[in-house]
Formats: C-alpha cells, structure tokens, sequence
C-alpha cells in the first residue's frame, strides 16, 4: 500500500516562501511520476507540477512557472516543492500523488495515490 504524508504548509507573507515536503511509502515510488495539486477555498483541484520517475522531466501549471520547483529524491522516497515569490491566490490545500505512469501527466486521472493535503495561506 501506498502512503504520502506532505508537511511544509503554513502562513507567509506575500513575496515569501515555502518549501513542501511529501514522504512516501510503498514499492511504487521510484518507478512513478510523482506531482503536487493544490484546492483553492471552494475552487476544483488543479495541478501545479509533475516530475517524471528519473526526475529528468518536469511540468508546472503556467500560473506557477518560474515562482515554483518540483523536485525528487528516490533514495529517500521524498518529493519536493519549493515555491517563491509567493502570491495570495496560491492559498490552498497543496496535495501530492503518485502517478499510474513514469512520465509527467498533469490530470487528475493519471494518479492512484493522494495525501491528505497540507493548508498553505498566503497574506496580502
């Protein structure tokens, strides 16, 4: 069975920063295309960036490009979003999934395994 738990969230300023955390378990992990998700207040969950089973690929939404990094270490099961220049419409709960795929996939559809999610709230 597959298990994700993220960490990172919290409350910060406009302009600054954060960086999620997302420890996995399970057999999957290294041989998966990996993303984070994020649910706005009362909005549909929508993709924020993917990064393919090597890490040698990755995707982001357009309205995070440049401001956010998706990263991956299989050694320790553990993927990564750093986001900077942080905006208060990135405010949401941010989720990460493990793909049924290697490559990078941006729907919802092409993942199997979700955490539960970690609030991020950003301040004007």
């Amino acid at each position: 069975q597959v298990q994700l738990v993220e960490s990172g969230g919290g409350l910060v300023q406009a302009g600054g920063s954060l960086r999620l955390s997302c420890a996995a378990s399970g057999r999957i992990f290294s041989k998966n295309a990996m993303a984070w998700f994020r649910q706005p207040p009362g909005k549909e969950r929508e993709f924020v960036a993917a990064i393919s089973w090597s890490g040698g690929s990755t995707r982001y939404a357009d309205s995070v490009k440049g401001r956010f990094t998706i990263s991956r270490d299989n050694a320790k099961n553990m993927v990564y979003l750093q986001m900077n220049s942080l905006k208060p419409e990135d405010t949401a709960v941010f989720y990460c999934a493990v793909a049924n795929t290697m490559l990078v996939a941006t729907t919802r559809e092409r993942y199997d395994y979700w955490g539960q999610g970690t609030q991020v709230t950003v301040s004007s």
